[in-house]
């Protein structure tokens, strides 16, 4: 299993969406702890399969976080699979995996999967919407949900996502809170170094996503300011 738990810094890239290999390159050899790819919607096999082959071409470890069963695809270090402890519909919780391992349960290499107790804090987001998940108003419901993760669950990952909205610091505050011995992601509007430290100064890892679309100079500068190299 890959060892997460000493990153500080990750990217997120979006199979969906466009990146030139120049920018590829430079995210990949900018010193981020790990690439993550996922998105919500948009992605596919040929998508993701493309995405991870350009990838590869670097020593960059690369995560797969799955979001669409069509789109799983072998050849990532390891795979993230996300449940979504706040989605109001209970079917998105378990019901996706379920259909999941009774299609491809005989081909997991159980090593190289890892759960996260996802919460969806931002209302506006596409899987906020898709999962209709429950609002986080304070820090004390969004420790509620991260003891719900680890304590209760014992998920060996919480992911807070904004999903391009900046967090709010007490909210992410009273999560780290509730994580117990868990490794806490923080992702979600970060567009600036001060941002990202900021919540790297809360958070165990940083997940910097849309901003390496709309300001690759700022998404490159968020590595520095969070590992002070």
């Amino acid at each position: 299993m890959i060892d997460y738990r000493g990153w500080r810094h990750t990217f997120k890239l979006d199979p969906d969406k466009t990146i030139g290999d120049a920018e590829l390159e430079a995210i990949c050899e900018s010193g981020t702890d790990a690439i993550i790819v996922g998105g919500t919607y948009g992605v596919t096999y040929d998508n993701t399969l493309e995405l991870m082959s350009r990838i590869r071409r670097y020593a960059v470890p690369t995560i797969l976080e799955i979001s669409s069963l069509e789109a799983v695809v072998p050849g990532f270090d390891s795979y993230f699979v996300p449940l979504v402890i706040n989605a109001g519909d209970p079917d998105m919780i378990f019901a996706p995996h379920v259909s999941g391992l009774l299609a491809y349960g005989s081909y997991i290499h159980w090593d190289e999967i890892i759960a996260e107790g996802y919460l969806i804090a931002n209302p506006e987001a596409g899987a906020a919407k898709r999962t209709q998940a429950r609002p986080i108003a304070d820090g004390a419901t969004a420790k509620a949900y991260a003891q719900v993760a680890t304590q209760i669950c014992r998920l060996p990952i919480v992911y807070l996502e904004y999903s391009g909205q900046y967090g709010d610091p007490e909210v992410v505050s009273g999560c780290k809170a509730g994580v117990h011995e868990a490794h806490f992601f923080y992702g979600g509007g970060i567009r600036t170094p001060q941002q990202a430290a900021e919540m790297a100064a809360i958070a165990d890892t940083i997940v910097v996503g849309n901003l390496v679309y709309e300001d690759l100079e700022a998404a490159l500068a968020t590595v520095a300011a969070v590992k002070g190299s």
